[in-house]
């Protein structure tokens, strides 16, 4: 089997349940009789702001999502997750909340929400919220009370007198804790007299969980929604719920230096010891695994999720599953192919060997038992097509469709859209806005957070108003659902046949061997006893390779036909 790529090549093949063996290949044996929901889902993320706008003020919302539902079904999608809708000052555009069992006046009502879930429900596809445990907005009636040291509220949050600093006759805070957002994450309030802590920005005052009345409330409003049918949570920042107490002299430790940056103001210049990843924060998800496990035994229906993003080493990472006394999450995010490759945010020239290590990076560390998942994308990162080359869009999508276990589509992420550049005045995001503009597109994430793209039509069928929330990206004339789905080749086509291809036997049970065939050819293949096997052959580099004969280390010597290819592969389908 003698084959030649031009440039970037996925095509899967079809093999008729022959026996093929993978050289050099890392293996991993996920077969499963059977599965529940989850395990197999296909994921698709909204952020609402940007999906469909349905009322001409620019901006999305929920009744745009209800007028989509059909669309996502078209794409094969199990489950979407809403990027916060609650109520908000939007300080960070819904992960600052003012009130945790109400919807945000700018995306719709209650009765929209229900209205959502009925609808997608009668197309089989689950709503799951975006929960943001660590922190509220200081406009929140929790943090005033706080503020007020009303009976109830006193610790609600983290609070600390600070130092007087004789030498200098200022008053300082307790840590050299940073925020996310840059600079200190200590915030002095005039009426209390005392600092609060807000690890990101200043209007998010972080949530005291070592306090029981806290712990209580927030089981009280995942209660709530589930009450209202979601079918699950993506819980937001978990790793930064806890930090270390303070000791038995009321000080909180200063964190080491890094030595990655010499700007003291960015969160990159302390290694963040104390105040992430503590064990308290892995032992809160078993405790909300349990609500969710109890609320299905007493309330019936499907298995409601957890799926948890978390920035963290894989060590940590993967303590979020479990452990032999008490579940965890079902999905703990697995952002190896954001956070892996080279090492930053430019993976132009990854390797083949360099994708199978951040395959097999998740897969070998996985405790026995568990799903995997693939999340390529988010509303806080760089578009897939702006990271990896847009020649590489159509791999990744076969890649996340085709191994095992859950994908997560980011939206847009089917039509190969790719990242805006924002300009200073049109920025948003106050990761960006809280720097300068000499450097915040080092911060933004504007650029993948842009309107979505359904028409070649006036900004790009989202919105009828004159100007959008955030620019539209000119190239929505041709990248857009309208366009490519009346193509006869498209990102968008292809997506749909993987999710079709994700429906066989093969690619739900199935086992999982991958290997690199030198510096350009990855190669993956999915069997399973009594089924077709299926095989994924990519040339993941720009240069063209010939002459790579693929027999000898993918032992493929017998017939095999193109069971789809994307149009770089320059091969037929049959």
């Amino acid at each position: 089997m003698c084959c030649y790529f031009k440039l970037i090549v996925g095509l899967l093949v079809l093999l008729a349940q022959q026996q093929l063996e993978l050289g050099q290949a890392a293996a991993v044996d996920v077969q499963q009789t059977s599965k529940d929901w989850w395990q197999t889902a296909q994921f698709y993320q909204i952020y609402p702001r940007s999906f469909k706008d349905s009322n001409g003020d620019g901006i999305g919302d929920l009744q745009g999502i209800i007028s989509k539902l059909d669309y996502l079904k078209e794409i094969g999608v199990t489950a979407t997750w809403l990027s916060p809708i609650f109520k908000s000052p939007m300080a960070d555009f819904g992960y600052d909340i003012a009130d945790f069992f109400d919807i945000q006046d700018e995306y719709g009502t209650l009765e929209d929400f229900d209205e959502l879930i009925a609808a997608a429900k009668q197309r089989d596809i689950k709503i799951i919220l975006d929960f943001v445990p660590n922190h509220s907005s200081d406009e929140n009636v929790w943090f005033e009370k706080s503020v007020r040291r009303e009976r109830g509220y006193e610790d609600y949050y983290v609070w600390h007198d600070g130092y007087f600093n004789a030498s200098t006759g200022k008053r300082e805070p307790p840590s050299n804790w940073l925020q996310a957002f840059r600079g200190s994450a200590w915030e002095w309030n005039e009426q209390r007299g005392q600092y609060y802590l807000h690890q990101f920005a200043v209007k998010q005052p972080d949530l005291n969980y070592r306090n029981p009345a806290v712990v209580e409330q927030m089981k009280r409003v995942l209660t709530y929604w589930l009450n209202r049918g979601v079918a699950g949570f993506r819980v937001d920042a978990m790793p930064w719920c806890f930090e270390v107490p303070a000791d038995a002299t009321g000080r909180y430790p200063d964190e080491p230096l890094s030595g990655y940056t010499d700007d003291p103001d960015d969160s990159s210049y302390l290694k963040h010891i104390y105040t992430q990843d503590q064990p308290e924060t892995v032992d809160m998800i078993y405790q909300w695994r349990q609500l969710f496990d109890d609320y299905k035994r007493v309330h019936g229906g499907d298995t409601r999720v957890i799926m948890v993003e978390t920035w963290s080493g894989l060590d940590y990472t993967m303590q979020f599953y479990g452990n032999r006394t008490a579940k965890g999450a079902q999905i703990p995010f697995n952002f190896q192919f954001i956070i892996g490759g080279n090492g930053d945010k430019n993976n132009t020239q990854l390797n083949a060997p360099g994708f199978v290590k951040i395959i097999n990076s998740w897969l070998s560390q996985m405790p026995a038992g568990q799903t995997a998942n693939w999340v390529m994308g988010n509303h806080d990162q760089r578009r897939v097509g702006s990271r990896y080359g847009e020649q590489r869009i159509d791999l990744m999508n076969m890649l996340q469709m085709f191994l095992p276990g859950v994908s997560v589509t980011y939206q847009g992420e089917e039509l190969g859209m790719t990242d805006l550049e924002i300009s200073w005045a049109d920025s948003r995001d106050p990761a960006a806005c809280n720097s300068n503009e000499q450097i915040y597109q080092q911060f933004t994430r504007d650029p993948s957070r842009t309107p979505f793209h359904w028409s070649s039509e006036a900004n790009a069928g989202f919105s009828s108003n004159s100007s959008t929330w955030l620019p539209i990206n000119p190239n929505y004339v041709t990248v857009n659902v309208a366009t490519e789905g009346a193509a006869s080749s498209s990102h968008l086509q292809l997506y749909k046949q993987l999710h079709q291809l994700r429906q066989s036997k093969t690619l739900q049970l199935g086992n999982t061997k991958y290997a690199a065939v030198g510096d350009n050819v990855l190669g993956i293949k999915r069997s399973l006893s009594g089924q077709p096997s299926y095989v994924l052959i990519a040339n993941v580099l720009d240069s063209a390779v010939s002459g790579i004969d693929l027999a000898a280390p993918l032992y493929a010597k017998e017939s095999y036909k193109v069971k789809l290819a994307n149009p770089q592969a320059q091969a037929s389908v049959g």
